[in-house]
């Protein structure tokens, strides 16, 4: 079966190209071209055919009747023009020219030429029909005609909310067939083949007339026949269709379905008037209804986001230090994931509360009603108040926890020091009181006093030169309190005993020193050899002890010059090692000499020095010490400068990045406040390339995320500073989130300008005038005009607000308007919705009370049962809730008052 509907999409009426065909144009032809027409190229269905000949000769007839005449065969009955003139003088009201009575065929033809005419002058475009065609009888083109006719005189007028002709029709059979079950008409075709919806039409009107219940799915015969029936014999619309025909076919015919329904449209016209009363209130509590939703919305969105900022703020102003490094770490890492995970869904929240905020007042502005107040605490400003109190804690919590972790860092390097400096002290004088306290000068010779003599000047060389490191840990041990370290105690209590142990060590020293002075005066002579050994000896083997110790000492550094500065002091060590090695050899020469003359000169040696115990063995054994250290120092500062390296090129790796992402996100900022001001094209050109450039912006994430990366490897690598950039991880991510948020506001503006525009029905050139004369007096380009620049504005517009009285007052009523909170600016949106007010109209209190008056049958007051049965049950019972009792002198049980209802809709008065 060919589809005949759509086949006839894109055909539509118009003036012929020859012959004698009627031509026209105007509004007619445009709705036209948005129907399904007459397609004379294409076959029609046979099935069809035969409905719409039938359907259009009973609604012929339903017309020609009122003259007292009808028609038998469609195609044959006007070819003479005559019945067809009257056709259109039934339908129209209106005379048409006298016709011509003659039987000739140029007669027939000149009766159709002024039918025609007729037509055209209607407004409608007839395409390749021709008053030739209508007289020779041609089927196609006599329907064709027909149903130009039924679309101009019975559905053109047809319009519900501004719908076309056609969706005005689907659309009142919907909403009226809504409540019945097994209805669903989505077109007039196959929607109608079970009679379901013609019976609910007639039923939702005269329910008297159908009992639907008993109405049954499964039989559409039954069910048609029902319909048309009663419609015949009640509402005088005569049977156009044999249900035979409607059930027998695949899909009815559309257009004879939209004629016979349109006789139901046209026979129940009369509740139109109540129906779009009822429409008007549905539409003023639909808006009321999503107003208050978005309020709940808002209120909720709000309340939860402040939770969330409140159980955070404690935690991010929590500075109970940890003990160790790893524990600070395991705070830092708490807080990336923070950063990370918890707060984006949040900034998100926060960017879409003050989205739906400004669409929220939007729509009040716009339907009339008082500006959404949030509860206390509530407004966007608190908010922001709220976060911009936990971005400074979350800033100083990030300080915290990275200067904690110097402090431990440092105390770790410094408590490592205190104890190896400690444990090397301990060592040496490990004995040196037992020593000091031998009283063997007593039992000694004058070479042995001599010797003792010279061993102890040695050993206070020796405890001189200690002396430092005794200074050192005592200086380490008050650092280590001053950073407050966990383990003061137990350094204090090791210090105090070091130093304790220092104290009588010199002051035994002294005592000794005393005894053997007042010795020496009886010793005479003393081995000038060995003393000269242990003189140089002591100062060498003090200063193998503190290469050995500079050798092992721990160091920290942060930066590749610091690490190149070790290095450097290491190497000048190195250098100084032939000398030492040459004083090694001298020392040890002294020795060899002191054993080549006591053997040559069969001289007994007790022993050992006599003035020192470092011996050869120990110097050669320390200087082996020295030499094995030495490479592992280098090894140790390699490894360190290696790592500093690595450090440096993350540096510069991340402020490479910083470098490109910062000036970016800087430059878009700027980009966005220019196409903010200019706002070239039509709004939806403007918001297509907001959308555009919000989507390159969004694409520019993985580089952001790239940054985070490799933040993430510097701060892990314990990396505190950047020499080779002044962006900070924190105002990359400030300038990102200002960048969203910008851009979103930007967006939101511009559907808002949108949103108004379609609801006032201003043109796009009245909003570009406006656009222009706004940003004509915004001459900082700072989105709002100050009281001058506005009243400048205004008398460009032609409003007369000059500095007189009358001007003055009529200036100051305009500025409580758009400035109502009284901040001194005027935004480009308070500018639109004052414009807007002017020039267009919208619902008003007064006209919802009308339109509650029809629905209630002229009555001051409406009842429940009233309400349920003309609206939709949701808003019925909305309006009943809301409405208060009826408190006039024609007051009935259950009456309620209509009229401050609806002075409440629109903030005249409480509900």
């Amino acid at each position: 079966m060919v589809d005949y509907h759509a086949a006839n999409q894109s055909y539509q009426y118009g003036p012929s190209s020859g012959g004698n065909g009627a031509g026209g144009g105007g509004s007619m032809g445009d709705y036209m071209a948005q129907e399904d027409d007459w397609d004379r190229d294409l076959l029609l269905d046979p099935a069809w055919e035969k409905q719409q000949r039938k359907t259009f000769t009973a609604w012929c007839n339903s017309h020609l009747r009122k003259a007292g005449t009808q028609i038998e065969n469609i195609d044959e009955d006007f070819r003479d023009g005559l019945k067809l003139m009257l056709l259109l003088e039934v339908i129209s009201g209106e005379r048409l020219p006298k016709p011509e009575r003659g039987k000739m065929r140029v007669h027939k033809i000149n009766n159709v030429n002024k039918a025609l005419d007729f037509i055209a002058s209607k407004g409608v475009k007839l395409v390749s029909i021709g008053a030739e065609e209508i007289v020779d009888g041609n089927a196609k083109m006599t329907l064709g005609m027909i149903w130009t006719i039924i679309l101009r005189f019975a559905i053109q007028d047809i319009s519900v909310e501004e719908t076309s002709a056609k969706e005005g029709l689907l659309l009142w059979c919907q909403r009226k067939t809504a409540p019945y079950k097994n209805v669903n008409v989505q077109n007039f075709h196959i929607s109608w083949k079970d009679g379901l919806a013609f019976n609910a039409l007639i039923h939702r009107h005269r329910p008297e007339l159908i009992e639907y219940d008993k109405l049954r799915k499964d039989d559409p015969v039954t069910n048609l026949n029902n319909a048309f029936e009663v419609a015949e014999k009640y509402l005088d619309i005569p049977k156009m269709l044999d249900a035979e025909d409607i059930v027998g076919t695949l899909r009815p015919d559309e257009k004879a379905i939209m004629t016979y329904v349109s006789c139901f449209y046209h026979a129940f016209s009369g509740a139109q008037k109540a129906e779009t009363a009822a429409n008007r209130i549905c539409k003023v509590l639909a808006v009321n209804q999503e107003n208050e939703h978005l309020m709940e919305d808002y209120e909720r969105l709000a309340s939860d986001l402040l939770e969330w900022i409140r159980r955070t703020i404690p935690w991010l102003e929590d500075r109970v230090p940890q003990k160790t490094i790893q524990e600070m770490q395991q705070k830092l890492e708490d807080f990336r994931d923070y950063r990370r995970v918890h707060k984006p869904p949040k900034v998100q929240e926060k960017c879409q509360l003050e989205i739906n905020f400004n669409t929220l007042q939007t729509k009040l502005r716009l339907s009339n009603r008082p500006a959404f107040m949030p509860s206390e605490g509530r407004m966007v400003s608190d908010i922001n108040n709220c976060w911009q109190h936990l971005e400074q804690a979350e800033k100083g919590y990030e300080e915290w926890l990275l200067n904690e972790i110097r402090r431990l860092e440092r105390l770790d390097h410094l408590a490592e020091k205190f104890r190896q400096k400690a444990s090397i002290h301990e060592a040496w004088t490990d004995g040196k009181e037992a020593m000091l306290k031998h009283r063997d000068y007593e039992t000694a010779t004058l070479s042995d006093i001599k010797a003792l003599i010279r061993k102890h000047e040695a050993f206070e060389s020796d405890l001189a030169a200690h002396q430092d490191r005794v200074e050192q840990i005592a200086a380490i041990a008050q650092e280590l309190n001053e950073l407050d370290y966990y383990d003061s105690h137990n350094v204090n209590t090791r210090c105090q005993k070091i130093c304790d142990q220092w104290d009588a060590l010199g002051s035994l020293t002294h005592s000794r020193r005393e005894a053997l002075e007042k010795t020496e005066k009886q010793l005479e002579t003393i081995d000038q050899l060995h003393l000269e050994y242990a003189k140089r000896a002591a100062p060498f083997n003090n200063w193998m002890e503190s290469a050995m110790e500079d050798l092992q000492d721990m160091f920290i550094v942060h930066t590749i010059e610091e690490i190149e500065g070790l290095i450097s002091a290491h190497d000048q060590f190195k250098s100084t090692l032939p000398d030492a090695d040459r004083e090694r050899e001298a020392i040890l020469a002294i020795h060899k000499e002191a054993q080549r003359i006591a053997e040559s000169n069969h001289i007994k040696l007790s022993g050992s020095n006599p003035y020192t115990t470092v011996t050869p063995q120990i110097i050669n054994s320390k200087w082996e010490k020295v030499q094995q250290l030495v490479p592992k120092r280098d090894h140790a500062l390699l490894e360190e400068q290696t790592k500093q390296q690595s450090n440096e090129h993350l540096r510069r790796q991340f402020a490479s990045q910083a470098n490109i992402v910062g000036p970016w996100i800087q430059t878009k900022m700027e980009e966005i406040g220019r196409i903010s001001i200019e706002m070239n094209g039509t709004l939806e050109d403007q918001l297509s390339h907001l959308k555009q450039y919000e989507c390159s912006i969004v694409d520019y994430k993985p580089n952001l995320d790239l940054l985070e990366q490799q933040h993430q490897l510097i701060q892990e690598a314990l990396i505190f500073d950047n020499k080779h950039t002044n962006y900070t991880m924190e105002h990359i991510r400030v300038g990102w989130e200002q960048l969203l948020t910008t851009i979103a506001r930007t967006i939101n503006e511009v559907e808002n300008q949108i949103l108004t525009r379609d609801a006032k029905g201003i043109s796009q050139e009245q909003m570009q005038e406006f656009r222009a004369s706004f940003n004509h007096f915004d001459k900082d380009h700072g989105g709002a005009l100050g009281p001058e620049e506005f009243k400048a504005c205004l008398i460009s517009l032609g409003y007369d607000v000059e500095n007189d009285r009358q001007g003055d007052a009529e200036f100051n009523r305009i500025m409580s308007v758009v400035d109502p909170n009284h901040s001194g600016l005027v935004t480009f949106q308070a500018f639109i919705d004052f414009m807007s007010r002017e020039t267009t109209d919208t619902d008003t209190a007064d006209q919802v009370i009308a339109s509650f008056k029809v629905l209630a049958g002229d009555k001051n007051f409406i009842t429940a049962e009233e309400l349920r049965r003309e609206l939709p049950p949701d808003q019925a019972e909305y309006c009943i809730a809301r409405m208060a009792p009826y408190q006039g002198p024609d007051a009935v049980p259950g009456a309620l008052d209509y009229k401050s209802f609806s002075t409440a809709l629109y903030g005249e008065s409480d509900l």
